[in-house]
């Protein structure tokens, strides 16, 4: 799978965790990689996830989990007049995956974060979903850069 695909599948992930409990998670993962495969084999030339695939997508989906207070924390710092729990939880996951990218995940450039935060945005977000995205994970960058 390309990154992009790899990186919808993680907030995919990030999106079911906020309906399920922790407790029921693991079981949910299984169930949704298999969707993926069946899928995949249904599909005349796709190809699904390998096991390099979901072994990726699960350790960056636990990373972040590990790191949602810290991410939340700087969500609710930077987002002015928005607090986590207002924002939408399609929003808030997207958000989540890109601060987790542009503040930890050193293999992710902060642009390529930003941008594919945007377009998943722009799928799966509402109207003002991407420029919402855009402004807040663009000043997440701008503090971050004035900090290195």
């Amino acid at each position: 799978m390309k990154r992009s695909e790899l990186r919808e599948t993680i907030f995919k992930l990030l999106f079911m965790a906020q309906f399920n409990s922790p407790a029921e998670m693991p079981e949910q993962l299984k169930l949704y990689f298999e969707s993926l495969e069946q899928g995949r084999e249904d599909a005349l030339y796709a190809k699904g996830p390998t096991e390099a695939d979901e072994a990726y997508m699960k350790e960056k989906y636990d990373r972040i989990l590990e790191k949602l207070p810290e991410i939340d924390g700087i969500l609710n710092e930077t987002a002015t007049g928005w607090k986590t729990s207002r924002m939408s939880k399609v929003d808030l996951t997207i958000l989540r995956l890109a601060v987790y990218e542009v503040k930890y995940d050193e293999e992710v450039p902060v642009s390529v974060a930003i941008n594919e935060a945007v377009e998943i945005a722009k799928r799966f977000g509402g109207g003002e979903s991407a420029s919402f995205i855009n402004g807040i994970l663009g000043k997440i960058a701008k503090e971050a850069e004035g900090t290195e």
